[in-house]
Order: C-alpha cells, then structure tokens, then sequence
C-alpha cells in the first residue's frame, strides 16, 4: 500500500504543505495545469529550492495581483504561473490587507484580499474542471475550516466570510495540496503529532493566544496530539491542520514502509529552528502470513439464566469496551439446552471482563486462551449525504478492500426521514464508491 506521512516537527501551514508535497519530486509543469483548471486569476505562483540549515527544499509563494494588474505567464524554473480566466464567482468586494492571523508561515502579501464565504468558495471548486476526488476532498477541507470559524466567532457557517480562507493565497495551498496528493496516487496518508509554539499572534481584532481559537476548535475531538515548543511563533495555522484532519488515516509515529522519497516544504520565519514540513511518500510494509495482532477468548457455559439477563450481559460486555460478545447455542449434561458465552477482548483486559461476567451470570468458572489472528486495517469515515454524515466501517488489506454502513446511522436517517432503509444504504454506498479515496476520517 502506498501510502504519505508528514511529519510536523515545525508545525505545519499551507504553503509548507504545498511546498513539501511538490518536493517529493512531482512535475511542477503538470501541477500549474492542474492548477490552472481552478479558473481563478489575480495571482501568481513561485515554486523555488531554497536551503536552510544545510538542507535543500521546496519554498512556495502565491503573490497577489491588483485587479488592474496585466498578467503575465513565465514557465521556468521560478514557476510564475499566471492565469487568464475570467470567473463569474470573482465579483466579492475586496477587503484590506488585515489579515485573521499574522501567520508565522504565512505568505507576504502585498495586495488587498477578496472577502469569500464558504458558498463562493464551493462554487469556485464545482465550477472548475478539477478531478472529483480533488473537489471532494478540498471542499471537506473548506467546510472543516469554515466550521471550526463559524464555531469560534458564534455565526453561521453560511455567515463567515473569511480572510485567510477565503483569500487567493489560501485556496491555491489547499486545492493545491489535494491536487498533489492526488498526483501521488497514495491510499492512506499519516501525520506525526503537531508541534506548537506558544504566546501570541497579531489579528484584525488585537491579539490572540497560540494556538489560535480555529486551530483549538479543529483539535477538539480530533485526537490529534499536540506538543507545545518553548518558540514564542504559531506553527500550526487553520489552514495546515484543517488539511492533516481532512486527509490523515492516523496520527503518531510514522508506520513500518519502505522509503521511497523524502520532500521539505520551507517555511516563511526564522524560528531558530529548522521551520519546515517533512513529506515521506513509500510502501506499507505488510509482512505476509504473519498474524498481525493477538486477542484474548473468554468463554463459560451458561445453563441456568433468564434469555432477557443473557441479553442484558452481552449488553454491558460492549459497553465496557469488548472486541466482540457472542452466545453459541450448545446442550449440557442430561441433555440440558444451554449457552456458551464468548467474549474476545484485549490482551490484558481479562480480569475487567471477567468481573463483569462473574457479577452478571450464574457461573462459577471462565475459561480463558490467547488466540493469533490476522486482521484487515480498519478505519471509520464519514460521508456526506443530503440527510446528513453517516459512518462508514472500511476495510483493507493489500488489495483487498471492503466498507459497510454502519446500520445505527442508516436507520436513524430512514426514521427520521421516512425513507426505505435499503435506500440510505444505496445512497451511501454510491457516494462513498465516488469519493471514497478521500472522504474524511472520524
């Protein structure tokens, strides 16, 4: 399995990013036609090495144009790439040079902004003729940073009209980070914890604390691990994180894989460190006819029990964190019909099940074994129907994938709706079949 880590040592934005993902060795010429499908002038993009502390990487800058600026289109090694289109969603009024956040990566920006909520963004996306898993993922990432916003300013996610999202600059880094990930071809992407600075940033309304407001919103119940640094800068800005929530697998160490490249994306600011983002693109390493894991097998026979008390116990053994509970139907000694309960937990987590057996049954004994097993990688996502998220359980071992629905969240939108349930099944299905390569993981 390919796969794509990123390893935030110095935080992470947009631009390094960008910069990390076209440093793994993509052709910048393919990249700028892809980017140009996005239809949006007054811009232009510079794709240059630069070195810092010794190491060579990649250091991308979006400049803004004034609208009466005549554009230009230089291909060479710089990258300046300009574009012609013009676009009926490019009428916002412009707003001025305060930003939302004075971002320690961040662009330097000479131009004014266009002011864009997330409705003129998403037409932007839709009217392009950009991949559709490339529009798909993008606008998860737009829709995650708007929510996060809308959810720190108390407005209506239709309401916000953003500064830094909504600005040229931005929408180039985060479509155009969809659009290397897409070039990489990879199937799962990983991201190490995040490094933070700390203290304060400057904003249109004062200053705010680092991290900031947004970036907080987007790390609750993300279970994305955050280490603070003693470096008094914001390394991690909305923009970057709203792309790792959107598109990593699993956060923390990088995962047993074959190397097959390496790639920084420089950052703008002299931290005292080395400010840049490490991309490492490789091979899963997946060990054949090795089992991958090992589980503990809790069994008694019960004979003796009221069905609804047997229900009621299989019950409580889920709720308490068991893999799995079962009741296999077996007769006893003068043919007494009777139930073998199984319970398969984690190694080490036999005697807070087996308590929990011993209070909720009759029996006296449990028989306890280890069993190998192999086991699918497995993950839960959420796709976006017109009824709402529902959870989709995906499976995949090599080649081999499967995903199923979860029922809970299927049957709730059929009640709440007064639709068939094999409907919302379909309908899950078909979009998840579409956009599955990128739809955002819980």
């Amino acid at each position: 399995m390919r796969v794509l880590y990123f390893d935030c040592f110095s935080g992470i934005s947009g631009d390094m990013t960008l910069g990390a993902l076209l440093d793994l060795g993509l052709d910048s010429k393919a990249f700028l036609q892809e980017l140009d499908k996005l239809k949006v002038d007054g811009y232009s993009i510079e794709i240059k090495k630069v070195v810092k502390n010794g190491i060579t990487g990649t250091d991308v800058n979006v400049i803004l144009h004034d609208e009466c600026e005549e554009p230009r289109h230089e291909n060479g090694d710089g990258h300046s790439h300009d574009h012609h289109h013009d676009h009926e969603h490019d009428h916002e009024h412009l707003h001025d040079n305060d930003h939302d956040h004075d971002h320690s990566h961040g662009h330097e920006h000479t131009h004014s902004h266009q002011e864009r909520n997330l409705a003129d963004i998403e037409n932007i996306i839709n009217m392009s003729s950009l991949k559709p898993a490339v529009k798909a993922m993008s606008t998860r990432i737009f829709r995650e940073i708007a929510r996060a916003e809308a959810k720190v300013h108390g407005k209506d996610i239709n309401e916000v009209h953003f500064h830094e999202v909504g600005a040229i600059d931005s929408i180039v880094d985060i479509i155009g980070a969809c659009i290397c990930i897409d070039m990489l071809g990879v199937e799962r992407i990983y991201a190490s914890e995040l490094h933070e600075g700390k203290g304060f940033v400057k904003c249109a309304h004062g200053l705010l604390p680092v991290p900031v407001p947004a970036v907080m919103e987007m790390l609750c119940n993300s279970k994305i691990p955050l280490v603070t640094e003693n470096i008094p800068f914001e390394l991690v800005t909305p923009t970057g994180i709203g792309i790792l929530k959107m598109t990593c697998s699993a956060f923390g160490k990088m995962p047993p894989m074959s190397i097959e490249k390496t790639g920084y994306g420089m950052g703008k600011r002299n931290t005292g460190h080395f400010n840049a983002l490490r991309a490492v693109v490789g091979t899963l390493y997946e060990q054949d006819n090795v089992s991958n894991d090992e589980i503990s097998i809790l069994e008694t026979n019960i004979d003796n029990m009221s069905p609804e008390i047997l229900g009621y116990t299989m019950e409580k053994l889920l709720d308490t964190g068991a893999l799995d509970v079962y009741y296999t139907p077996i007769y006893m000694k003068k043919n007494r019909p009777s139930v073998m309960l199984t319970v398969l937990t984690k190694c080490g987590d036999e005697k807070k099940f087996s308590d929990v057996i011993f209070s909720e049954t009759s029996t006296l004994g449990i028989r306890v074994k280890r069993s190998a097993r192999f086991c699918m990688n497995r993950e839960f996502v959420k796709v976006n129907t017109m009824y709402g998220d529902v959870r989709v359980k995906v499976a995949s071992m090599g080649d081999i994938h499967k995903f199923a629905p979860e029922y809970e969240d299927c049957k709730s939108i059929a009640v709440k709706n007064g639709i068939p349930i094999t409907k919302v099944y379909e309908m899950v299905n078909e979009t998840y079949r579409q956009e599955g390569s990128c739809i955002a993981v819980q």
